[in-house]
């Protein structure tokens, strides 16, 4: 059975999305019961030249959008990097979940794996096949950001587990 491009990259970045809306929900809740207020997390980091739990968030978000529209051959939206509350990121996240779900199937699936999707940053600029790009980058940048939010809020004290990230969006893992 071959996996389709929409197969291996919607899913993966919906579910994605959906927990990490659970990490900020459980690190609220967990926040509010602490007597802390979730805000002070916004500022959390590893090391001094890492960026903050705010733009962990902000990379995934450009990271899901970005590759959903970049498959689909469409521009993303635009969302600046203005979030500075708790209640701002938890929508960018929202916003970012219901774009990725609106991405037509039949406009990624549509094209040819091995057309060219170029990623240009202020240095360089990468070129892919659209099959290289959702495997090799778009893929492993935005669960690299994904977990990296889930480690600051572990840092702060937020119980959350291996299952938090596995099944925080909802999926259900069965045994064989």
């Amino acid at each position: 059975m071959a996996l389709s491009l929409y197969d291996v990259s919607i899913p993966g970045y919906v579910n994605m999305l959906k927990t990490l809306t659970a990490l900020l929900e459980k690190a609220e809740a967990h926040a509010k019961a602490s007597g802390v207020d979730p805000q002070t997390y916004l500022a959390a980091r590893i090391a001094p030249d890492m960026h903050p739990l705010t733009n962990q968030i902000q990379l995934a978000s450009d990271a899901a959008k970005g590759g959903a529209a970049r498959l689909a051959g469409i521009a993303p939206p635009s969302m600046p990097d203005t979030e500075t509350t708790w209640a701002e990121v938890k929508d960018r996240v929202a916003r970012t979940l219901a774009f990725v779900q609106s991405v037509d199937r039949a406009a990624i699936d549509g094209g040819d794996e091995n057309r060219i999707i170029e990623l240009k940053t202020p240095n360089q600029t990468f070129t892919f096949t659209a099959r290289d790009f959702v495997l090799q980058f778009s893929l492993p940048n935005f669960h690299f950001h994904v977990v990296m939010a889930y480690a600051l809020l572990r840092q702060q004290g937020v119980p959350l587990g291996k299952l938090d990230f596995l099944t925080g969006g909802g999926q259900r893992l069965q045994a064989a």
